[in-house]
């Protein structure tokens, strides 16, 4: 991979920490992430509106680079290649927010009450004891994914069955707060369960 000529003092530093986090260099992982972190916040801000969701998406932007970083080709800077990702992660989650209906006791009903989320299995007797223990193993799995402060939420709300003003008053977080990271929580995990589903068929 050689350097492309026309770079920036900055976009050649950018290529030799790419370089040597190719190699499994955990610092330049590190400094990748301290330059580009507080940008990539601000750019998806713009585009979700939303903190939160902002915070999430910048995690997921680095995530998803550094698993690719063995794609990246020298032809453009990283910089440039990054803010793609970014842009790209962000229009993926503004799409799927719209037509995303779909968590583990999100969905609502006609009526506006929750409907529960089942995990696709091959049995098709849903009832069955072996069955629930199998999907409920495989639901505590995927929870296991998610950032530390939702899965508490999630834990809380359907495994401890705790109401909404309990998980307040434990957490000492305000109600409304509670209800949106809930939200948040089950969108995520919505998506995660989605795609669990479609790698198993």
């Amino acid at each position: 991979m050689e350097i492309n000529a026309n770079f920036t003092e900055n976009a050649k530093n950018d290529f030799h920490l790419v370089v040597r986090a190719r190699k499994g260099d955990q610092k330049a992982y590190a400094d990748l992430m301290h330059r580009y972190k507080d940008s990539i916040y601000f750019m998806v801000l713009k585009m979700v509106n939303n903190k939160e969701d902002a915070m999430d998406l910048t995690v997921e932007t680095f995530a998803k680079a550094f698993e690719k970083l063995d794609k990246y080709q020298p032809d453009y800077a990283f910089s440039t290649w990054l803010f793609r990702v970014a842009t790209n992660n962000c229009i993926d989650f503004i799409r799927k927010k719209k037509l995303n209906t779909q968590s583990i006791h999100g969905m609502t009903d006609e009526d506006g009450d929750e409907k529960p989320l089942q995990i696709k299995a091959d049995v098709l007797n849903p009832e069955e004891t072996s069955i629930k223990k199998q999907q409920t193993q495989e639901l505590k799995l995927l929870i296991e994914s998610l950032p530390a402060r939702y899965r508490n939420l999630i834990t809380l709300r359907y495994f401890d069955e705790l109401s909404y003003e309990e998980i307040a008053q434990q957490l000492d977080l305000p109600l409304g707060t509670v209800k949106a990271q809930l939200f948040r929580a089950r969108y995520l995990l919505g998506n995660i369960i989605n795609r669990f589903n479609r790698d198993d068929i």
